[in-house]
């Protein structure tokens, strides 16, 4: 039976071996490091500093984002225009000239408590 030394994922110091076995795995599951660490009782830091030593690359992701001048209507008062917000989820907040900062702030707020749910 192996020991519980056996498995560089219980081992208190990582040989380079080690670490490029824990780094592959890290690869094989497609998830971020923090929680890939946690899944495995890791410190995210090591498995950084060791996918750094080894020359493993960061996933760098990138998120489109498109800036479209305001509609203007013929007539309309530009100062205090409507806008809009575009959350990472997709959905769009159409926030009128008369909504105030403060109350703005809390609906924001409250769609990014939903979403942790």
């Amino acid at each position: 039976m192996p020991t519980a030394h056996s498995s560089p994922f219980n081992r208190p110091r990582w040989t380079e071996g080690d670490a490029r076995e824990v780094i592959a795995a890290l690869d094989r599951s497609g998830k971020p490091v923090s929680l890939f660490a946690a899944e495995h009782g890791l410190d995210p830091q090591r498995v950084y500093l060791w996918r750094r030593r080894l020359g493993g690359a960061e996933r760098t992701t990138f998120q489109e984002v498109i800036v479209r001048p305001p509609a203007r209507r013929w007539g309309a008062e530009t100062q205090g225009s409507a806008f809009e917000i575009v959350l990472v989820s997709g959905d769009v907040v159409r926030v009128p000239p008369s909504f105030d900062s403060a109350t703005l702030a809390r609906l924001l707020k409250v769609l990014a408590q939903a979403r942790a749910c």
